[in-house]
């Protein structure tokens, strides 16, 4: 049943919750909780604060529009950068974590640096072998396209897919490659002939 606004009839009643679904409600009694000590208000708990001393925020930090202010501890391994960080940070300014535009454009973000990371090897000595680096080596002699095509396997559904988004940017850059060196090569044949 999809949400609506309206609520979807009346709630059942504890009793009807126990006779239908075994052991529902077996925390009803706190002394059966296992935290219950730690939920009695008093306890001493040997905490010197009731709010963490907050880790120093060095430039823009994402936050959810939900949450009032950072938590006191956040990762800083990953910082934002680029292209795909203004879509993430867009993603955090605009949309609450309970909107799926918030998740779509997390996502979206995702994809553009992968593809950013990728057409940022070709810069490099080394740059992505999408052969080599796909895995497609370790299947041969184990029946590749039989093992692909049996039925019941989960990522069937997407196999067509794979192969646009691991060769799909090599391709963008052979084709980007070639127009450059047609663009200088006419702009060499003008200067010679101009």
């Amino acid at each position: 049943m999809p949400y609506t606004a309206a609520k979807p009839g009346t709630q059942p009643t504890p009793e009807e919750l126990r006779g239908r679904i075994p052991g529902w409600g077996a925390d009803l009694d706190p002394a059966d909780r296992p935290a219950f000590p730690r939920e009695v208000p008093g306890i001493d708990t040997g905490a010197r604060w009731e709010l963490p001393d907050p880790q120093p925020v060095d430039g823009y930090r994402e936050r959810s529009v939900e949450h009032e202010r950072l938590t006191p501890v956040f990762g800083t391994a990953q910082p934002l950068h680029g292209l795909s960080g203004s879509i993430r940070r867009f993603a955090y300014e605009r949309y609450s974590e309970g909107q799926t535009a918030h998740w779509l454009l997390l996502v979206v973000g995702d994809r553009v640096d992968a593809i950013t990371a990728h057409l940022r090897s070709f810069a490099t000595l080394r740059p992505d072998e999408p052969i080599t680096q796909s895995g497609i080596l370790g299947e041969r002699g184990r029946h590749p396209v039989a093992s692909r095509l049996r039925p019941g396997r989960s990522d069937a559904k997407h196999t067509w897919l794979d192969p646009i988004l691991v060769v799909g940017p090599w391709v963008l850059a052979g084709v980007l490659a070639v127009r450059l060196g047609r663009a200088g090569v006419r702009a060499a044949n003008r200067s010679a002939a101009g």
